[in-house]
């Protein structure tokens, strides 16, 4: 089973590259935020480039609700969803965004990061793995990061969607987690068919911050 693989913000998706190697059978983790502006069409592009083969979607933080429309498009072709940070109902914060946009479009990439993206991460994680992960932020372009933070800002809620979702649906919440807390997505998960697991040391971006963890689960869940 192919696993596609759909990255938070800031990153693109060689934030999962350590994920995939270490997967090591089929694997896809493309670029969404130059796809459009919206998840929607961050969705049907990614749908477009998997043709019709069944797959299994892993999406962290915006990636995860990407997940989730993608399986709202094309129910039939995923066999199960993995919601990494990530939550399905949507709190509309229009002036969060258009902050997030102006700084972006202002300061750049650099003040974006120290503001939004890394106090993120656990303060655990070594700083080793911040900075690598800094890096990969500041190689994006802005106009691209600015289409994610709009499509963020602006997802629709699939709180129905995935309340009605009766393939698995397994969620991972780092501990110290606070966009959303481990509650929510552990809310998700209370039903037949889902599982949760929070893990230890970890904040926002778990196969970053706890790789060999974050590919224990995977395994269990789909080898």
């Amino acid at each position: 089973m192919k696993l596609r693989f759909l990255h938070a913000l800031p990153f693109d998706g060689r934030m999962w590259d350590d994920t995939t190697a270490a997967w090591g059978g089929p694997t896809d983790a493309p670029d969404l935020f130059a796809r459009g502006a919206s998840i929607e069409e961050w969705a049907s592009s990614v749908l477009d480039q998997a043709g019709s083969e069944e797959f299994v979607v892993v999406g962290c933080s915006v990636g995860g609700s990407c997940a989730l429309e993608v399986a709202r498009q094309a129910p039939e072709q995923v066999a199960a969803i993995v919601l990494v940070g990530a939550k399905a109902e949507v709190r509309p914060e229009p002036a969060l965004r258009d902050e997030a946009v102006c700084l972006l479009e202002t300061e750049g990439m650099s003040a974006a990061w120290e503001r939004y993206w890394l106090p993120l991460f656990g303060d655990e994680t070594s700083a080793a793995v911040k900075e690598s992960a800094r890096d990969w932020a500041m190689e994006q372009d802005v106009s691209v990061v600015v289409n994610g933070v709009r499509a963020f800002h602006d997802r629709s809620d699939l709180s129905a969607f995935a309340a009605g979702w009766n393939k698995p649906l397994i969620g991972i919440s780092g501990a110290t987690d606070v966009a959303p807390a481990p509650a929510k997505l552990r809310a998700l998960t209370q039903r037949p068919n889902r599982a949760f697991h929070v893990v230890a040391n970890s904040g926002h971006y778990v196969n970053l911050e706890q790789p060999e963890v974050f590919d224990r689960l995977l395994s269990e869940a789909f080898r």
